[in-house]
């Protein structure tokens, strides 16, 4: 089984040697979204890696008797754990098709070292039974073969962050069972970034479209580290129905070494709306056209970039199935055709200022 697999190439249905998030980026690319190009590092380095480093020997009796509730220990042993995974050695067959990878999309984007995100793809972080999402780590603005290769060790080694690790003994599951693909992606560098939901997470109405943004890079939103700006969107009139511009006081943006680092906003522009109306549409349409191949609800990450060669376009990042009300039942509320056809005329007759902020 190889080590690495394009985005652009051809995805099975029910792929599982890439994890759910680098599943979706193959099947979304299939489908001519605006996806950044890139390639997974599939679970079958992991394995590889793992059986040469003989990891299971030295991670199984560190896990033993783990106490959940013993905080301090549980951060102690697995601080330990992932300093041996990131030391894993890489067989070497892998570590040669990922160099290959790297190269190839160098050459794909006209860039000597071409910044990449390394995001983990674990095969369990997007299943229906278990939810892993947000656990695992990502490495943003990654250069250099030596530099991808650390970053696809450190996305393994958050197999046993804390939080992975506990909700695993909650759940009952086996430490070792997991499994992690790699993201490789190229960078994108955003003007604004946030999430979207094909349903209003407030109350599961899937008739809205709510969408988070806030300046730069998206992992302040994601990472719940800024109040974003939030719009609902109605996907039958195609109208924003609700705005809330929130006081953005930080945003992650590249910095003159290199990396990226969190700074504050300048207040002016913290007061401003991370988005035209114009773009939070088109991020709605992006949603709807991501839940209509999937036929359920979708969540998903984007970022406006300005820098893309189409005057500031709207790219996805990545989707996964909504994880919240799409697994309550669904119940039906009756209306009386009056109030409803009256609820379609106001929609329609009301100015678009007044509905905004209804």
């Amino acid at each position: 089984m190889s080590a690495v697999r394009w985005f652009d190439a051809t995805w099975e249905v029910g792929c599982t040697d890439a994890g759910g998030k680098a599943s979706g980026l193959g099947e979304l690319t299939a489908q001519g979204l605006p996806i950044p190009p890139g390639f997974v590092v599939t679970t079958a380095a992991y394995h590889r890696s793992r059986a040469v480093g003989r990891l299971d020997e030295s991670v199984l009796p560190m896990l033993a008797g783990l106490d959940p509730s013993d905080l301090a220990d549980v951060a102690d042993r697995c601080a330990g754990i992932r300093a041996i995974v990131r030391q894993l050695p890489m067989d070497a067959g892998s570590e040669e098709q990922i160099r290959g990878a790297y190269r190839e999309l160098c050459r794909q984007c006209h860039v000597a070292d071409v910044p990449v995100a390394v995001r983990s793809s674990a095969t369990r972080e997007d299943s229906a039974g278990d939810s892993f999402a947000g656990e695992h780590d990502t490495y943003l603005w990654v250069r250099g073969e030596d530099d991808v290769l650390d970053a696809v060790r450190r996305c393994w080694a958050s197999l046993f962050t804390d939080r992975a690790t506990c909700y695993r003994l909650d759940r009952g599951l086996d430490h070792l069972s997991g499994e992690m693909g790699v993201v490789v992606q190229k960078m994108v560098q955003p003007r604004s970034a946030g999430v979207a939901f094909t349903l209003n997470p407030a109350n599961g109405d899937r008739s809205a479209i709510a969408i988070e943004s806030s300046w730069g890079f998206g992992e302040a939103v994601v990472a719940g580290e800024v109040t974003p700006d939030s719009f609902l969107v109605d996907k039958v009139m195609f109208v924003i129905t609700y705005r809330a511009i929130a006081t953005k006081e930080q945003e992650y943006v590249l910095s003159g070494a290199d990396a990226v680092v969190r700074v504050a906003i300048d207040a002016a522009r913290g007061e401003q709306s991370s988005l035209t109306d114009e773009e939070v549409l088109d991020v709605a349409r992006l949603a709807r056209k991501v839940e209509r191949i999937y036929s359920c609800p979708q969540d998903i990450e984007w970022a406006i970039d300005a820098h893309d060669g189409r005057g500031g376009g709207v790219t996805l990042l990545q989707a996964r199935p909504e994880a919240s009300w799409s697994r309550r039942p669904r119940t039906v509320q009756v209306e009386d055709p009056a109030d409803f056809m009256s609820s379609i005329v106001s929609t329609l007759m009301a100015p678009l200022h007044a509905r905004e902020d209804d």
